[in-house]
């Protein structure tokens, strides 16, 4: 019996992990422009309306404003920012196969 439930928990575990492991996108350090200018706080936020777009044009404006933001934050710091590969709204443009 008590392997039975070892076995059980085992599979429930690696159903989430694989589950988790292809869950949405999520922010880091190596696809968020700024990210070591952000806090913990606005990472999240971030994270959250990257999400939650559901046009193209609300994508772009807002990933503008990102960058602005981040590029000033780094100019009055003295620091280089490096930019970034992934196109964030790639996922909302409307010619992806």
């Amino acid at each position: 019996m008590e392997v039975r439930r070892v076995v059980i928990l085992l599979v429930g575990v690696l159903s989430v992990g694989a589950a988790v492991a292809r869950g949405p996108w999520r922010a880091s350090e190596d696809n968020t422009r700024g990210w070591q200018l952000m806090t913990p706080e606005e990472r999240i936020e971030h994270q959250r309306r990257i999400r939650g777009f559901s046009t193209l044009d609300e994508c772009r404006a807002y990933q503008q404003s990102h960058h602005r933001l981040m590029d000033e934050r780094a100019r009055q710091r003295g620091l280089p920012l490096p930019g970034g590969d992934r196109d964030i709204c790639a996922h909302l443009r409307g010619d992806r196969p």
